[in-house]
């Protein structure tokens, strides 16, 4: 290893270590579809509950059994843990009468805290009535929710352009969103560039960034093609070889990942928002790297 990069990788270790008790880390999850899944589940919520999160979110799925199973984890995780739990919602295919009485619902429950989106539209469909900004103005008129809503760095798939998906973003946080929380991404300037362009447009909420810890290459690039996601060709050739070897494939994902963070710390992020696929392993590692540690439980690091 040469000098230079033996001294690049002190000043992020550095830089991570003058930030520990200044991160805070938030955890998404999914609604589990079988009985195995769900022991899983429970097992990953519990061993990241140790960490202190933000709060933890639970996606919103495209069916009514979906969308119902939502509503009893998130209720069920309070109840469990007592973290900050924020359902995810979408407007697609759901009126704002019957949005409206959910929200209501969610108020009523103690729920204060709902990452608002609009969802991914059916097959065949190009027309939809009620977009991520909609939503948001509802929640506002309902209750003072903390509202999470999302950021594409490298441009919403639909978008006309990066401008005008940006000048989206603005909308909803001038509407009242407290957040925004990104696409997974593994291109970094790319985030930094799309922060920036956030910062003169006005935006000063926080742009957090959404990482994907990857134990399963074939899975992310399926992902990838689906959410505009660029996948650099390092990426490619470090995986390369690993399809059925998945424990070197998450000790190559964990490094990647915990790389990630550490350049993103260097530059100032304090906040990350960690995409778990309901799985802890990877997410734990990662976190404990970065001096989040569940035995600090009477000096905690996360902020």
């Amino acid at each position: 290893m040469s000098l230079f990069h033996i001294h690049h990788r002190e000043i992020l270790n550095h830089n991570l270590a003058e930030r520990q008790g200044h991160i805070n880390v938030s955890f998404e999850f999914f609604p589990p579809r079988t009985s195995e899944m769900e022991e899983y589940f429970w097992h990953s919520i519990h061993r990241l509950s140790k960490l202190k999160p933000k709060f933890v979110s639970v996606t919103y799925g495209a069916n009514s059994g979906d969308k119902k199973r939502t509503y009893s984890i998130i209720k069920e995780i309070k109840e469990r843990t007592g973290l900050e739990a924020a359902p995810h919602l979408t407007c697609i295919d759901t009126s704002p009468t019957a949005l409206q009485e959910i929200v209501q619902e969610y108020w009523r429950s103690g729920i204060r805290h709902i990452v608002a989106l609009r969802g991914d539209l059916p097959i065949g469909s190009s027309r939809q009535d009620m977009y991520g900004l909609d939503l948001v103005v509802l929640l506002k008129k309902v209750g003072d929710f903390e509202i999470s809503v999302a950021a594409y760095p490298e441009v919403h798939p639909e978008a006309r352009n990066a401008q005008s998906d940006l000048i989206n973003l603005k909308k909803k946080i001038d509407a009242g969103a407290s957040r925004a929380i990104t696409q997974f991404f593994f291109d970094i300037e790319s985030y930094l560039r799309f922060r920036d362009r956030c910062l003169v447009a006005g935006i000063d909420t926080e742009i957090v960034p959404g990482i994907l810890p990857v134990f399963n290459f074939r899975q992310l690039q399926r992902f990838a093609a689906m959410t505009n996601v660029k996948i650099p060709h390092w990426m490619s050739v470090m995986f390369d070889g690993l399809d059925q070897d998945i424990e070197t494939s998450k000790m190559v994902g964990a490094s990647i990942a915990i790389d990630m963070v550490k350049i993103l710390i260097r530059e100032g992020v304090k906040d990350f928002h960690f995409y778990t696929l309901n799985r802890d392993e990877l997410t734990y590692a990662i976190c404990h790297t970065l001096g989040i540690r569940s035995e600090s439980r009477n000096t905690p690091v996360i902020s």
